[in-house]
Order: structure tokens, then sequence, then C-alpha cells
């Protein structure tokens, strides 16, 4: 009875001690404008020691890592402009690619621990590319693009036809209710499966964030067309008067004689050529009589 009471009172006590190595931040979601300098902070616990070791690593949009302090220095890309104090990080001027989050690391008395902190810099967006079709036909698909690389973080989009804001979800509009087009405010497309008459019109894209004022893009006129069926057919007729006419051309010019004649060809006749006897004729040997001649 007694040992267990002393094993169930040394698990609490390890796991308490467990527990006490924590690491923190006092800001896990930074936000900064561009050019600005900035602070990320982090504490651990004194469970870790006088010589825990820090380590800073950051990990950009697309999941590649790279160290930021090293060895209690900082790495060559960060060298110029990011100090370290106690076991915070200091920017001195940040960029748009320093848009990520990074770990502080923290080790000591055999135990490792961390926190993660958020930095997001700000920057407005640029006028947006945006690229409208000036012909669709009737029933075909069409998609409209609208993007912006500068702005962070990234920016929704908004599309206007004719001045009028197209509704995120047109079901919900009593306006647009016949509407068939889909609006990704992520990405900037904006989607007709299958174009009609009253999709004609005046279009222009918008990209907005938190950073700075909205931007758009030039306008562009998208003219939705019936099928030329009279085209095609005046096309198919004058076609198949094309290849008569030729084809008149060719019986009268062979029936006038324009055209040369074919010329038959002659077979060529063999060469049979006979060389000498060795003796100067014919040999005859009882019965036998020998000749040599060659076909050419």
């Amino acid at each position: 009875m007694l040992c267990g009471a002393v094993s169930v009172a040394l698990f609490f006590f390890t796991a308490s001690v467990v527990r006490g190595f924590s690491v923190t931040t006092s800001n896990p979601d930074v936000k900064v404008k561009e050019n600005e300098g900035v602070d990320l902070t982090c504490s651990y616990s004194a469970d870790f020691g006088s010589n825990a070791r820090v380590e800073w690593k950051f990990m950009d949009p697309k999941g590649s890592q790279t160290y930021v302090i090293f060895d209690g220095k900082a790495t060559g890309p960060y060298s110029s402009r990011v100090t370290m104090y106690g076991s915070n990080l200091r920017f001195s001027k940040v960029t748009r690619k320093d848009n990520g989050v990074y770990d502080c690391e923290v080790s000591g008395n055999g135990q490792p621990g961390e926190s993660r902190v958020k930095l997001t810099v700000l920057v407005p967006p640029s006028p947006p590319l945006c690229r409208v079709p000036t012909s669709v036909t009737t029933g075909k698909k069409a998609v409209l693009s609208c993007h912006d690389n500068d702005g962070s973080p990234p920016p929704k989009y908004n599309w206007y036809k004719d001045g009028v804001l197209l509704p995120l979800d047109p079901s919900k509009i009593s306006g647009f209710k016949n509407a068939t087009y889909r609006l990704n405010a992520d990405t900037g497309n904006l989607d007709f499966p299958a174009v009609t008459k009253m999709d004609s019109g005046q279009y222009y894209c918008e990209a907005s964030n938190s950073a700075g004022p909205a931007q758009r893009c030039i306008g562009a006129k998208m003219e939705v067309r019936d099928l030329n069926t009279g085209g095609i057919v005046a096309g198919v007729i004058v076609a198949l008067l094309l290849l008569a006419l030729l084809g008149f051309g060719l019986w009268y010019a062979h029936k006038k004689g324009y055209l040369p004649k074919k010329t038959e060809s002659k077979p060529k006749a063999s060469v049979v050529y006979q060389p000498p006897s060795l003796y100067g004729g014919e040999e005859e040997d009882g019965d036998f009589k020998q000749k040599s001649s060659f076909v050419v």
C-alpha cells in the first residue's frame, strides 16, 4: 500500500516537472507594415537552465524552412537586419519575403520546447492584371481572370459589370437570380459555364486587403455573339464554287492540249555479248561442243 502511494506521488512529481518546461510568446500573430521594424518575442521557464540553447527558424508560405538564428548568431541572409536580445528576435526592417511563421526552439536540461509566431508583412495591393475575352459565342464557356502579386495579406477580389458590383452568390440577390456565373474571391476568377447575350458588358476587377486602399484594373468589354451560321454556309458555297472552277479549268486545258501529254517509255533492248573463243573459235571434243556467252 505504501509502495503504491509512493509510485503515484513520483508520477505526479515527474509530470509536474515536465509540464514546467514551457516556451511562450506574448504575441503569436504579428502584423507590421513593409520596411518597418518589429520584435518577435519568446520566453521560457527556468526549468531549461541558465545555459539553455535558443534558436529561431523561419518557414515561408510554401513550406521551405531555414535558420534565422543558429548557435546564437543571425545567419547570412539575416545578418544585416536581425539581432537577438535575450531570447527575442528583432528585425530592423521587414520585407514581403519575411511573410511566414517563426519557431522559437529552446533546449536545456535534456528537454526541448518551442513557440510559434506568425508574421504578416502588410503590403497594399497594386492594380491587378485582368484578362477579359473580347468576343465569345453564345453557349460557350468564358473565364475572366484577375490577379495581384504584390498585396499582403493576399487580396480578395470583386468583379464589376457596367459599374455594378457582382455578388459573390448571385442566387441570394433578386436581381441576379438568373445569373449563371461563378465568382471566386480568393483566386479572382469569374467563370461563365455558358454565356448568354445578357452577359455582354464592360467588366473590371478590384483587389483589396487590410494593408491599404483597393486597386482596380482597366475595364474591358466582353461581347457575346450568336453563331454566324449564314457566314459558315456562304463560306462552304464559295469553297465548292472554287473547286468547280478549278476542275473545269483543268478539263478545258487538257482538252485544248495546253497540258503536256505523257510520253510512252520504250522497252530497253537487251544486248548479247559473246566473247571470242580462247582458241580462236569453237572447240569440239568428241560430241561435246562448248560456247560461252553473256547477256547484258
